[in-house]
């Protein structure tokens, strides 16, 4: 028996050439496979810091919050700057923070949830401000642009076909969503009523959305992208 690398002769007990150290296989002799090892994770120890880290960043935004609040009613005897702290630690927490307490995320939940806690943070600087704009266009837009990125994170998360459509069919929304915008500006805040940036961002994300419905639609055209970028399998 001979090395096929660098032809060496081999006897019959040998697995590995002793020149070249190219591994021997031959079919007469039995190959002894050694267990798989595995490394050692101590699961419990991981979790354990994720949490303990996610408890710290908890205990630090309060107490920032709270100092920010004792600050400000201090030395201008009522909240004056304070609440925009505060409310925007809020904001952070409740879009970061919470979703990494649960090993699995779930976008039905947290992403309502986040843009809740925008809509409440829009609405405490609409009142601290005596502002009269929340009702006719931060609330609609702002809620309108949180249906949509629920609708469609929930359904690429939960349906494992189709991601294609559901992302083309997310950003033909988003080029609405931006036509929207521009209506209420104008409804808001009394400017001429007419079209002037939203068509340009709105068509643009209209076409990539049909394009990639196109794709995928398309099968031959799917694959040939696939092999092109190595995404996915192809069958």
């Amino acid at each position: 028996m001979f090395c096929i690398k660098c032809g060496v002769e081999l006897t019959d007990g040998q697995s590995i050439c002793p020149v070249c150290g190219t591994r021997v296989y031959h079919p007469d002799v039995p190959i002894k496979q050694a267990p798989p090892t595995y490394p050692k994770k101590d699961f419990e120890s991981e979790e354990f810091n994720r949490k303990g880290i996610l408890f710290v960043v908890t205990i630090i935004s309060l107490l920032v919050a709270i100092l920010a609040v004792m600050f400000d009613v201090s030395l201008n005897d009522h909240m004056i700057w304070s609440g925009y702290v505060a409310g925007g630690l809020g904001v952070f927490y409740f879009c970061v923070i919470l979703p990494l307490w649960f090993k699995q995320t779930t976008p039905a939940i947290f992403v309502p949830v986040s843009f809740a806690s925008i809509i409440l943070f829009l609405l405490y600087i609409n009142l601290h401000t005596d502002g009269n704009w929340f009702l006719s266009f931060a609330f609609p837009v702002v809620g309108t642009l949180g249906l949509i990125m629920t609708a469609v994170t929930t359904v690429f998360h939960y349906v494992r076909r189709g991601r294609l459509y559901t992302v083309g069919g997310g950003l033909i929304a988003l080029g609405g969503w931006t036509l929207l915008i521009e209506f209420f500006i104008h409804l808001t805040f009394e400017l001429p009523r007419h079209i002037i940036w939203s068509p340009f961002p709105c068509a643009t994300l209209a076409i990539f959305g049909i394009m990639l419905i196109i794709i995928a639609i398309v099968g031959p055209l799917k694959d040939s992208l696939k092999r092109v970028f190595y995404v996915g399998k192809v069958k």
